[in-house]
C-alpha cells in the first residue's frame, strides 16, 4: 500500500480500510490535471527560490515523463497507490530520486484535490457548454426551415392555439441558451485557483499563489485558505446547471415521445436513433429520448447527494468530500451523452408538416380568433367567448371544423358573422397576425431568428 503519511502510525492499515479510504479507482480520471498543477507548482517553486533551476529542470522532466507514458499506455495508473497524487508523487521519486521528494513543498493534499477537481471541472464545462451549442446551432437551422410550418400549440396538453414549428423549437432555444449563460456564470465564479491554502491554515514558504493561478489560467488565487479546501459551492452550483439541462432535454424528450406515437404522427425518428421490439416487429421506439428522459433522475440524484454530504460539514476539509468526485463525474458523463445523442437524434429527425397542419385546424386552435372576431365587430368580449362556446360545442355534434361550417350555419350561432369570417380564422391568418416580438407570426420570428443568429457568432467557445 503505497501512502504519503505513515511516519506517525506504527502499524499498517487493515486492507478493507486502505480500500474504503482509496480514492484512485475514481481520482485517475483526472491524472492530467493533478500533474498539470504538479507542473506549476514546481516553477512557482523555483521562481521564489525554494527550489533550484537545476531541481526544476529534473522534476518538471520527470513529470512530463510520467504524462506521456501514461497518455500512450506504457505506464498503467495502479490501484496499489491510494490516490492520484500519491501515484504521481512515488513513480517520480522511482525515476528521479530525491529531488522528486520536493515536489510535494509548500502544499497539502486537501489543496492539491480541489485544484485538481476545479481543473478537471473547468475542462468540463467547456465541453458541456461547447455540446449545448451545437444543439443550438441545430435548433437554429430547424427555426429557420419551418417559419411556415403550422402546428397546434398546447396548453394542459390540450390543443390550444396554432403556432409554427419554428416558435415551438424557439421555446427550447431559449431555454438552453439560458443553460449556456449558466456554465458561463459558474465557469466565471470557480476560476480562482486554491493552490498554495495547504492543509487550511497556507504555509510559511514564501509562496507566490497568484503567479500559480496565471500559470494554470485562473483569475487570481482563493483569498481564504480555509475555505479554498472546503468550497464545493461551485460543484453543486454546477450539477444544479446541468439539472436544469437535464431538465430541459427531458421536456423535449418527452414531447418528441408524444409527437412519435401513432395518435400524433408530428415526428418520424431516423433509423439510427430508434430500437424495435423483439417480439411485434412493427414498432419503432424512441429509445433515445426514453433514455434521456430517465437519465434525468440520475443527474438530480448527484445533486441532492452532494448537497446532502455537505450540509453538516464543519470547516475545513473533512473526507466525507471525497464524495464529490465519483456522482460528479458520472453527471458529467451522462450530461454529455444524452447532449450528444440528443442532437444527433433531433438533426435526423423528419417532420410531418402536413400532419402537424391538419392537427391544428381540427382541434379548434382557431377559436380564440373566432371570439377576437366577434370582438372586432363590437360583440363584448364576454359575450363573444359564450358565443364561440356554443359554436365549437355545435362543431363537436357536426364532426366539421370552425371553418367548414356554411355562413348559414355560422350565422345561426350569431348573426354578426359575415363572409370575412374564414379569412379571420385561417390557420395562416391565425397565425401571421400575431406579430408582437416573441409571437409565432413570420415576421416576428425572422427577428429573434436573426437576434439568434447574432448570439451564437458572437457566443462562440466558452474559452478560446
Amino acid at each position: 500500500m503505497a501512502q504519503l503519511w505513515g511516519g506517525r502510525f506504527t502499524k499498517e492499515t487493515d486492507q478493507l480500510v486502505y480500500n474504503f479510504n482509496a480514492s484512485i479507482s475514481f481520482d485517475k480520471r483526472f491524472y492530467k490535471q493533478d500533474m498539470l498543477g504538479s507542473m506549476a507548482h514546481v516553477r512557482m517553486l523555483a521562481k521564489q527560490g525554494i527550489l533550484t533551476e537545476e531541481e526544476q529542470d529534473v522534476i518538471l522532466a520527470g513529470i512530463e515523463g510520467i504524462l506521456k507514458d501514461v497518455e500512450c499506455g506504457k505506464l498503467e495508473i495502479s490501484d496499489k497507490y491510494e490516490d492520484i497524487h500519491s501515484f504521481v508523487e512515488a513513480v517520480l521519486i522511482d525515476r528521479i530520486g530525491d529531488p522528486g521528494k520536493k515536489l510535494h513543498t509548500g502544499r497539502s493534499r486537501n489543496d492539491q484535490v480541489a485544484l485538481d477537481m476545479k481543473l478537471y471541472t473547468r475542462d468540463e464545462i467547456c465541453e458541456i457548454d461547447g455540446l449545448v451549442r451545437e444543439l443550438l446551432v441545430v435548433l437554429q437551422r430547424l427555426m429557420e426551415e419551418h417559419t411556415q410550418t403550422v402546428m397546434p400549440g398546447f396548453t394542459h396538453l390540450q390543443k390550444a392555439q396554432p403556432i409554427t414549428l419554428a416558435h415551438h423549437l424557439g421555446a427550447y432555444f431559449e431555454m438552453f441558451k439560458r443553460d449556456r449563460g449558466r456554465l458561463f456564470d459558474i465557469y466565471e465564479r470557480m476560476n480562482y485557483c486554491p493552490l498554495g491554502s495547504g492543509a487550511l491554515a497556507g504555509t510559511t514558504y514564501p509562496l507566490d499563489r497568484e503567479y500559480t493561478a496565471e500559470l494554470l489560467g485562473f483569475e487570481g488565487a482563493t483569498l481564504n485558505s480555509m475555505d479554498s479546501v472546503a468550497d464545493r459551492d461551485y460543484l453543486i452550483e454546477l450539477l444544479s446547471a446541468l439539472s436544469t439541462i437535464m431538465m430541459h432535454l427531458s421536456r423535449f424528450s418527452e414531447e418528441i415521445i408524444i409527437w412519435n406515437t401513432n395518435e400524433y404522427r408530428f415526428v418520424e425518428i431516423d433509423d439510427a436513433y430508434s430500437t424495435g421490439s423483439s417480439i411485434m416487429p412493427q414498432k419503432k421506439n424512441p429509445d433515445i429520448a426514453e433514455l434521456v428522459r430517465g437519465k434525468t433522475g440520475r443527474v438530480y440524484g448527484a445533486l441532492i447527494s452532494l448537497l446532502t454530504t455537505m450540509k453538516g460539514l464543519p470547516l475545513a476539509y473533512n473526507k466525507d468530500m471525497q464524495e464529490d468526485k465519483e456522482l460528479t463525474f458520472d453527471a458529467f458523463d451522462t450530461v454529455k451523452g444524452c447532449l450528444a445523442l440528443f442532437t444527433g437524434m433531433l438533426d435526423t429527425m423528419k417532420f410531418n408538416k402536413p400532419q402537424m397542419a391538419a392537427s391544428a385546424r381540427n382541434g379548434f386552435t382557431n377559436a380564440t380568433d373566432a371570439a377576437d372576431y366577434l370582438v372586432n365587430h363590437g360583440v363584448p368580449f364576454r359575450d363573444a367567448h359564450g358565443v364561440i362556446g356554443r359554436l365549437v360545442l355545435y362543431c363537436i355534434e357536426q364532426g366539421k371544423a370552425i371553418e367548414e361550417l356554411s355562413l348559414e350555419e355560422l350565422k345561426g350561432i350569431s348573426l354578426v358573422f359575415e363572409e370575412d369570417i374564414y379569412e379571420a380564422v385561417s390557420m395562416d391568418t391565425c397565425v401571421n397576425k400575431r406579430l408582437t416580438l416573441g409571437a409565432p407570426g413570420e415576421r416576428a420570428m425572422e427577428q429573434v431568428i436573426q437576434r439568434n443568429r447574432e448570439w451564437l457568432e458572437a457566443h462562440g467557445k466558452l474559452v478560446d
